[in-house]
């Protein structure tokens, strides 16, 4: 009925165009000027009447579906779009709208059952972490089968990285990731994590490359160790994403009203097909390289909130690099 509804009035609209039209051509024909210019002007009324219309019933909520569509699409789901008719795109707007809260609740649902898989694992990983690292000191315990027991314990170690990977995606989903502000040292954060993580990559024969400004990076405000735990990440994926290049370089400059954080390795880089995807939630492309697949969509989840800019391209040479703006304190 509301299709109907609306297709009666286009082409009742139409019909009312033509006949108008016909009688304007017939009174100019027998010479009745002043009857046909009234006309004339009675058809240029009709037309703007009919445009305004158009605009409100037509254009103005297609418009507004639109944008809706296209916030549902960048993650807003559950947006509900106002009802602005009775009719054919009345019915669009309810079915857009049931869409929406059906996709919210399906999203809640997986994070609530993410959340729940992820603190049951958590106990028994870190029993068997803790087993397995106390299992190496036993002198009983060597050749192949120590071998088997550190095999356990990195393992192990991956899958806790996993849980606490799937932890941080859910408390972005309900609602409960929050930024501690505070007036931070970045220049001192970055240095921190390559300290933490760099001797560790040192280790697996891996060389960092740090280029220290040669001037004082005013501080800026953001919660530290949320923006450690970015850095921390980004330097994990370039250890096992650099293939054999083996060299992970580091810079902190500043460009116009930003601090600037690279992170570069010398690996293959990413399929140019991919370089899209890469911080979506779950998104692993072709890499052998096994994890949760959320780690960059966390990463720019908090860069985001600092009202920053996370971008990850190919380096020119080879290599991948990973990109941070965090803008400076208005202060």
């Amino acid at each position: 009925m509301f299709f109907k509804d609306l297709k009666l009035q286009l082409l009742v609209s139409s019909i009312a165009a033509v006949i108008l039209t016909a009688c304007f051509i017939a009174l100019a024909a027998n010479g009745f000027i002043v009857a046909s210019v009234i006309l004339a002007c009675l058809i240029g009324a009709y037309i703007i009447a009919v445009n305004i219309w158009f605009d409100h019933y037509v254009s103005k909520p297609i418009q507004s579906l639109t944008e809706s569509a296209k916030h549902i699409a960048a993650g807003s789901y559950g947006t509900q779009v106002p009802k602005q008719a009775d009719n054919e795109i009345g019915q669009l707007t309810d079915e857009i709208n049931l869409m929406s809260s059906k996709i919210a609740l399906s999203d809640k649902t997986t994070a609530e059952f993410i959340s729940q898989i992820s603190h049951e694992l958590r106990t028994p990983l870190t029993a068997i972490m803790g087993w397995s690292e106390t299992l190496q000191y036993d002198p009983k315990i060597e050749g192949d089968s120590l071998r088997g027991v550190k095999i356990i314990q990195k393992e192990s170690e991956r899958l806790t990285g996993m849980v606490a990977d799937l932890l941080e995606f859910t408390r972005i989903q309900d609602g409960r990731f929050n930024l501690r502000i505070e007036l931070v040292d970045i220049a001192a954060e970055l240095e921190d994590s390559l300290f933490t993580y760099g001797n560790l990559m040192r280790e697996a024969g891996i060389e960092v490359n740090y280029s220290a400004p040669e001037y004082d990076i005013p501080l800026i405000s953001g919660d530290p160790e949320r923006l450690k735990q970015v850095f921390l990440n980004l330097l994990d994926n370039a250890a096992k994403h650099g293939g054999d290049g083996k060299v992970v370089d580091a810079s902190i400059s500043l460009e116009d009203d930003y601090v600037v954080i690279g992170i570069r390795d010398y690996g293959h880089g990413i399929p140019e097909n991919e370089l899209p995807y890469v911080m979506e939630k779950f998104y692993k492309g072709r890499s052998k390289n096994r994890g949760s697949g959320i780690g960059l969509a966390v990463c720019n989840e908090i860069i985001t909130r600092h009202g920053g800019i996370f971008t990850i391209s190919n380096a020119q040479g080879g290599g991948c690099l990973a990109q941070i703006k965090l803008p400076l304190s208005e202060n």
